[in-house]
């Protein structure tokens, strides 16, 4: 396994050692390492908050932002791919795909490296339109926690900030169990004023690819990319 520095040591500096060895490698996942990782597994719930949640799964399903439908037991894929973008940024994908009643649901997110180096800038959806800050760090137990900062709204010339009222706050937990060989996870998006909007929790199993032969499968990047970061 390489050990090159993907985006996400970057961001986290010394404390990317202190995670599972198994997180370590699926998050090493970059240009430099040229490994691809596909997630495959099982959430054992996908839920939603009370009926004011509503508009905005509406809203996001339109562009693969949230999942407007929720479930038990639902398969799921996660494509962590690594490219350069139209603007020459390292960027990882992480869309995922939750095959629900009705038919399949994706919630997209491309990341790169923010600007400041110690953070990621995880861009929403299939259009870009949402750009919001990732903060990782260690659990302690060798597990990984994902928690967002700033929202943004960009399009054209516009390049605002979020209000509270209507944005979200995300919490990923993601850990590795050694009896069973899988990854859980662990996925909240809170809003600071309606309370909880929308979730997920279950586990997968990881593969791994040579990303210079696999190469970058059409329909998994945005149709939009935005050149502010």
């Amino acid at each position: 396994m390489s050990q090159a520095a993907s985006i996400f040591r970057t961001a986290m500096g010394a404390e990317f050692d202190r995670l599972h060895p198994a997180l370590q490698r699926r998050f090493s996942v970059g240009l430099a390492s040229g490994e691809a990782c596909t997630g495959r597994g099982v959430m054992d719930r996908v839920w939603h908050g009370g009926s004011f949640v509503k508009p905005f799964l509406a809203v996001g399903g339109v562009r693969n932002i949230l999942v407007p439908r929720a479930g038990r037991d639902v398969p799921f894929v996660i494509e962590n791919v690594p490219y350069s973008d139209t603007y020459g940024r390292e960027t990882v994908s992480f869309v995922r795909t939750f095959q629900l009643p009705g038919g399949p649901r994706r919630f997209d997110a491309q990341m790169v490296l923010a600007t400041q180096g110690d953070r990621v800038l995880d861009y929403l959806g299939t259009h870009q339109h949402l750009a919001s800050e990732l903060h990782f760090s260690t659990d302690g137990r060798g597990g990984l926690v994902i928690r967002s900062s700033e929202h943004r709204f960009r399009e054209g010339p516009v390049d605002v900030r979020v209000p509270e009222l209507i944005g979200a706050d995300a919490e990923v937990r993601e850990s590795f169990d050694d009896r069973s060989g899988r990854f859980r996870i662990r996925v909240r998006v809170t809003n600071r004023r309606f309370g909880p909007l929308f979730g997920y929790e279950g586990s997968f199993t990881a593969s791994y690819a040579d990303v210079r032969r696999c190469g970058v499968r059409p329909g998994l990047r945005p149709v939009r990319e935005e050149a502010r970061a």
